[in-house]
């Protein structure tokens, strides 16, 4: 059975004067996935996420969500996803409660009060519900945003720096809202964010901007299985592994050692292939740590493009 596509976006563009914002970008989200939206500042991001909104309008291409042209049907698709865009802003002298009802009823919503309460909980602001918003950190206005995105129970989600801001703590919150959302609810999350470690966390898939340009889309695991891996080996003699190495065709695998430690750069499937030359050539390994992270695969290529 084919996967449901719920954003197709068709070689859309975005020129403002000079600037190309978005050239020529392809890319398809399915349901359930959270998709994670990333490149350095400049890339495009938010103004994709814009004209995904229809706040902006496109130059060129088509963008298609639940099936449905974004230009032909946006009132019907809009309906249907829940968005924080930026910084969420919200009327400071209203309390979270009235904020919220207030927001519903600009969205054409008929949302209940229980409703509200629901939304509150799952973001672990019901304690506060009578509280003015003024008096809300930024990490509480931020999880009222999530809240407010989450108010007619949208199936896709787009969430735009939706940590910026926030301490490890309310982080570790957002993420697990994230999971919960994708696994027990279904619902799809579309995720902008240049900390790379939480998208790691929560990304299936993710594709890569810069300027305007998409460089690469898959998902996490395959993509950052293509790359070469920081492998650090400890042994229990460094004259002799060294000496090894250097008479085989690892040496061009070796970049340097320190102390007791050996650092290599290897292709997944090269790992425990240079594990087993080390132990057959009777160098005690005491330890082998890969060390492969979405920034490291960040940088190498957005480095290769500029």
């Amino acid at each position: 059975m084919e996967e449901e596509k719920i954003i197709e976006i068709k070689n859309l563009s975005k020129q403002f004067k000079e600037v190309k914002a978005v050239d020529g970008l392809n890319l398809s989200v399915y349901r359930g996935d959270v998709f994670g939206f990333l490149g350095p500042n400049g890339a495009g991001k938010s103004t994709t996420i814009r004209m995904m909104l229809s706040l902006i309008k496109p130059t060129e291409g088509e963008i298609s969500l639940f099936g449905k042209s974004l230009t032909k049907h946006r009132n019907i698709v809009l309906r249907n996803i829940g968005a924080i865009v930026e910084k969420p802003d919200f009327y400071g002298y209203l309390t979270a409660f009235k904020n919220l009802e207030i927001l519903g009823k600009l969205s054409y919503t008929d949302v209940s009060r229980k409703r509200i309460m629901e939304v509150l909980e799952f973001v672990g602001l019901e304690k506060r519900y009578k509280s003015k918003v003024k008096t809300f950190s930024h990490g509480m206005k931020q999880r009222l945003g999530l809240a407010q995105a989450l108010l007619h129970d949208p199936d896709l989600i787009i969430l735009d720096e939706p940590t910026t801001g926030l301490d490890p703590q309310g982080m570790k919150e957002i993420r697990e809202l994230i999971i919960y959302l994708s696994r027990e609810k279904n619902k799809t999350i579309f995720l902008s964010s240049h900390i790379l470690s939480e998208v790691e966390i929560v990304a299936s898939r993710m594709i890569i901007l810069n300027k305007g340009k998409k460089i690469v889309e898959g998902t996490v695991t395959e993509l950052l299985n293509s790359q070469d891996i920081q492998v650090t080996v400890e042994v229990e003699n460094i004259e002799k592994a060294e000496q090894k190495i250097n008479e085989s065709k690892w040496k061009e695998k070796f970049t340097t050692s320190a102390n007791k430690k050996m650092f290599f750069k290897l292709l997944q499937e090269e790992i425990s292939e240079l594990n087993k030359f080390l132990v057959e050539n009777e160098v005690g390994v005491s330890a082998l740590v890969p060390t492969r992270s979405l920034e490291g695969y960040f940088l190498s290529i957005t480095e290769k493009e500029k």
